[in-house]
C-alpha cells in the first residue's frame, strides 16, 4: 500500500505550503498596513507635498519705498525702464523651441541673435554667464534699455513674438536731485546671497529673501530695508508632469515699501559736498613747510547738525563715489576701481569711520576736565613756547609764548603749554607712573562727553574711535608686547626701535607723555567727525547730548505717517552752568580775535549778527601732513569739516566753513544778510506734506531751474503702468513714457 495521501501530497509538502501561505499574508498585512500608513496616517502631509511638487511661483518684485530729504524731494527713486523680457515656458512650447521668436527679437533690439539665446538660457555648473540663474518660470529681463519704438514693435506685433513682454519697470535711481550725492549716507543695494533665500524660506511676508529680491547693503538703504523693501508678489502656477503651465493657483499681489523721510537738506547737501572738495582742492595747491611739498588733502568729512535735536542736516566724505554704479549689479571693473588702494577707498564713510587725532578742538574737554579736578577758571596759567617733561621737549605751536594766560585765553589762541602744565600738574597729582587711586579727570572727561563709544546714528559701521585710558594702555600692551620686546631685542637705533625698547619696558604705565599729549587732542587719541559735530552741537544747546540721526519718519506710499522717529537725548557733557558758559565766550573769541579769526571776522562775517563759536585743530600724524580739524557752532547748527593732509584747522577747512554758514544764513561775501537767498535759517521741525497720491509738495520757492531732473518731490511719472489687459492700454503707457523721463520742476 501507498504512503502518498489521497491529495497526492506528501507531509512535506504540505508543510511547505502552509508556510508560504504565512510568508504571503504576512507581506499583504505588511503592505495594507504601509497603504493605511501612507494614505490615511499621513495622507494629507504627502497630498500637500504632492501638490506643491506641482506648483511653481513667479515672482512679481515689490516697488521699493523711496528716500526723501526733509522738504520731500527725492533723494533715492524708482525710474521706470522699459524692459523686455522672455517666458521660457511659452519658448519651449514651440516647433524649434523659440529659436525663431528669439531671433526676431534679436532684430529688433539691435542684438546678436545669439546673445539674446545665452541670455534665456538656464546656469548650471557647465555654463558660463551670461545666463539666467533665477526661476525657469520667471520671465526672463533681456535688455532694461529698450526705446519705446522698440517696445512698440514688440507689443504690435504679438502674434511674431508669443512669449515676450516690454513694460514699464520700476529700477532704482540715484537722483542726485539739487546735485546733491550724498552717496556714503544712502548707500546702494546688491542682489540677495543663496544663503540669504535658503535661511528664510520657512518665512513669509517681507521676512523672505526670494532670488528677485534687491536688499541694502549700505547706508540708510540698509538700515532702513526693513522699511523701505515692501513685500514681493507671487503667482502661483500650476504646471503638469513635463512642466507645462495647465493653471493659476491663486496670487498674492505686492505691496509697494514705505517711504522714507531724512532730516538731510538736499541743498545744503551739495553746499557741503561742494565745499568739502573746494577745500581739499585749495589745501593741494599751499606749500607744506615741513614735508617740502604741497599738501596732499587725500580725503576728508564734513558734518552739519540741528544742535536742539542731533538731526543731520548734511554729512559729506571724500573721495566719493556713484550709487548707480551698484544699479543692476556692478561690474568687476567698477568694483575694482572703488575698492583699489589707488582710490583711497570712497566707500568708506569718513563721517562715521573716519579715524584722527582731534588736535586742538579737544581742548575745550581739557579745560573741562581741569575744572573738574579743581583748577579755577579766574585762575591765570603759563603759556610759555616749550616745556620739557620727562627729558622731551614739547613745544607751543611755533614756539609762540604768552606769559600768564586764562584759560579763556588759551582756548582762544589755542596755547598747547597752558594744557601741558595742566595735565601733567593732574598726573603727578595721581601718583605719576606709581599711581595710588588717581582721579584720571583727563581721560574720565573725554568718557563722559561721549568719546571712545558708538554715537548710535542710523547708519551701519559707524566706529567707536580710541580713549587712551588706562584700560585700553593694559589691553595694548598685552596684545603687543612680545613683538614691540623682540623688536626691541634686534638692538636697531631708528625710532621705531627706540619707542619699541620703551613700550617693552613699561607700554602699560600711563607716561607722563601719554599725559600731556592726550590734553591737547594728540597721541593714542582717535575720534571720528560725527562725536565730534555731537560735542560741540551739546555746547551750543546747553549741555545735552543727543544720539545724532537721518531718518526722521517712515511715510505710507500714499503719504500717511507710519512711524515717527524721534530726537533722543543720551546724556548730559559735564560742561553745565558757569564752564559752560566760559566755553561758549572763549569759543567766541575764537572767532573774533583767536586762531580762526581771519578766517571769519576778517573775512567779512557779521559776528555782531549772528554769533559763531570755533576750535580750530592741526592734528600730527606719524609719517603724514597735518589733519586740519575745524569744529564750530550757531545757534542752530554744528558745523564741522577735517581733511586729512590739508594743513592747519583755519588754513585748511575756514573758507569752506564759512561758506557754508552763508549758504544757511543767506551771508554774501561782504557780511550782508539776504534772508531770501538763506537756505535754511532755522532748522525744518516738520515733515513735508504730501498730496493724495503721495507725492511731496514742495514748495516752488526752494528749487532751482533745472537741478531736479524730475525727481523732485513728484513721482508720479515713477509708477509703472499695468503690463497685462489690453494692448491698448499697455501702448498707451508706452506711448506715456518717454516725455516723463526729461528734467522739469516738481509739482506742489
Amino acid at each position: 500500500m501507498s504512503n502518498i495521501p489521497e491529495t497526492g501530497r506528501t507531509q512535506r509538502v504540505t508543510i511547505r505550503l502552509v508556510v508560504l501561505q504565512i510568508l504571503v499574508l504576512s507581506l499583504l498585512a505588511t503592505l495594507g498596513g504601509r497603504l493605511w500608513y501612507l494614505q490615511i496616517r499621513t495622507g494629507s502631509q504627502y497630498a500637500a507635498q504632492a501638490q506643491g511638487n506641482h506648483i511653481r511661483e513667479v515672482v512679481e518684485p515689490a516697488v521699493r519705498g523711496e528716500i526723501l530729504d526733509a522738504s520731500g524731494r527725492v533723494l533715492v527713486g524708482n525710474e521706470t525702464k522699459l524692459v523686455v523680457s522672455v517666458s521660457r515656458t511659452s519658448l519651449l512650447q514651440q516647433k524649434d523651441r523659440g529659436k525663431a521668436v528669439l531671433t526676431r527679437l534679436a532684430g529688433v533690439l539691435g542684438l546678436q541673435p545669439k546673445d539674446v539665446q545665452d541670455k534665456v538660457r538656464l546656469c548650471d555648473a557647465k555654463t558660463p554667464k551670461p545666463c539666467w540663474n533665477g526661476s525657469p518660470y520667471q520671465p526672463i529681463p533681456v535688455t532694461q534699455q529698450a526705446t519705446t519704438q522698440q517696445a512698440m514693435q514688440i507689443m504690435e506685433r504679438r502674434e511674431d513674438f508669443p512669449g515676450v513682454t516690454a513694460q514699464p519697470t520700476a529700477v532704482r535711481r540715484y537722483t542726485g536731485v539739487e546735485g546733491a550725492s550724498a552717496a556714503q549716507v544712502l548707500g546702494y543695494l546688491s542682489p540677495v546671497t543663496d544663503a540669504e533665500v535658503t535661511g528664510t524660506a520657512d518665512k513669509t511676508g517681507r521676512e523672505r529673501r526670494l532670488p528677485s529680491d534687491q536688499i541694502g547693503r549700505a547706508g540708510l538703504e540698509s538700515v532702513y530695508d526693513d522699511d523701505l523693501r515692501g513685500t514681493t508678489g507671487v503667482d502661483k502656477l500650476e504646471v503638469d508632469n513635463l512642466g507645462k503651465v495647465i493653471g493659476s493657483a491663486g496670487t498674492v499681489p505686492a505691496q509697494s515699501g514705505n517711504n522714507l523721510v531724512t532730516s538731510i537738506d538736499a541743498r545744503v547737501q551739495k553746499v557741503v559736498e561742494d565745499q568739502l572738495a573746494r577745500a581739499m582742492a585749495d589745501a593741494r595747491k599751499v606749500y607744506d613747510k615741513e614735508t617740502h611739498k604741497n599738501y596732499e588733502a587725500d580725503s576728508g568729512a564734513a558734518v552739519v547738525m540741528d544742535v536742539h535735536t542731533g538731526r543731520i542736516v548734511a554729512m559729506a566724505s571724500a573721495p566719493t563715489f556713484d550709487p548707480n554704479l551698484w544699479v543692476g549689479g556692478i561690474s568687476a571693473k567698477d568694483y575694482q576701481a572703488l575698492t583699489d588702494k589707488g582710490s583711497n577707498y570712497p566707500l568708506i564713510n569718513r563721517a562715521i569711520q573716519g579715524l584722527s587725532a582731534p588736535g586742538s578742538t579737544f581742548k575745550v574737554i581739557s579745560t573741562t576736565a581741569a575744572v573738574q579736578a579743581g583748577y579755577s577758571l579766574d585762575g591765570h596759567y603759563p603759556c610759555p613756547p616749550s616745556m620739557t617733561i620727562g627729558g622731551r621737549v614739547f613745544k607751543n605751536f611755533e614756539g609762540e609764548s604768552f606769559g600768564e594766560i586764562s584759560l579763556e585765553k588759551a582756548l582762544e589762541i589755542s596755547c598747547d603749554t597752558v594744557f601741558y602744565y595742566l595735565s601733567y600738574d593732574q598726573w603727578l597729582k595721581d601718583g605719576g607712573i606709581r599711581p595710588k587711586n588717581p582721579g584720571d579727570w583727563f581721560t574720565k572727561t573725554a568718557h563722559q562727553y561721549g568719546l571712545g563709544a558708538k554715537t548710535g546714528v542710523d547708519l551701519p559701521s559707524e566706529v567707536a574711535g580710541r580713549v587712551p585710558d588706562r584700560q585700553w594702555k593694559q589691553s595694548f600692551y598685552d596684545a603687543n608686547k612680545d613683538s614691540w620686546c623682540a623688536q626691541a631685542a634686534k638692538g636697531g637705533h631708528e625710532y621705531a626701535d627706540e619707542i619699541a625698547r620703551e613700550n617693552c619696558q613699561d607700554g602699560n604705565v600711563m607716561r607722563a607723555g601719554d599725559a600731556v599729549n592726550f590734553a591737547i587732542g594728540q597721541g593714542d587719541t582717535l575720534v571720528t567727525p560725527l562725536q565730534m559735530a555731537r560735542i560741540y552741537a551739546a555746547l551750543a544747546n546747553g549741555g545735552t547730548l543727543y544720539r545724532p540721526t537721518i531718518g526722521k519718519a517712515i511715510m505710507s506710499p500714499d503719504g500717511k505717517l507710519v512711524r515717527d522717529i524721534a530726537p533722543h537725548e543720551d546724556g548730559k557733557i559735564p560742561a553745565q552752568g558757569k564752564l559752560l558758559e566760559y566755553i561758549d565766550q572763549a569759543t567766541a573769541g575764537v572767532v573774533v580775535s583767536g586762531t580762526a579769526a581771519w578766517k571769519f571776522t576778517g573775512a567779512g562775517w557779521p559776528q555782531n549778527k549772528i554769533e559763531l563759536h570755533a576750535k580750530t585743530g592741526t592734528a600730527e600724524v606719524a609719517g603724514k601732513q597735518t589733519t586740519s580739524w575745524l569744529t564750530t557752532y550757531s545757534d542752530d547748527y554744528a558745523v564741522v569739516m577735517t581733511i586729512s593732509q590739508g594743513g592747519t584747522g583755519s588754513g585748511g577747512s575756514g573758507d569752506s566753513v564759512r561758506r557754508i554758514y552763508q549758504a544757511l544764513y543767506g551771508v554774501d561775501d561782504k557780511g550782508a544778510i539776504d534772508n531770501g537767498k538763506a537756505l535754511l535759517p532755522k532748522p525744518q521741525a516738520e515733515l513735508p506734506k504730501f498730496n493724495p497720491d503721495g507725492t511731496a509738495i514742495i514748495k516752488q520757492a526752494s528749487l532751482t531751474d533745472g537741478a531736479t531732473d524730475g525727481f523732485s518731490g513728484s513721482r508720479a511719472f515713477l509708477d509703472p503702468a499695468p503690463a497685462t489687459g489690453t494692448g491698448g492700454a499697455t501702448l498707451l503707457a508706452l506711448a506715456a513714457l518717454e516725455p516723463a523721463r526729461a528734467p522739469g520742476r516738481s509739482r506742489g
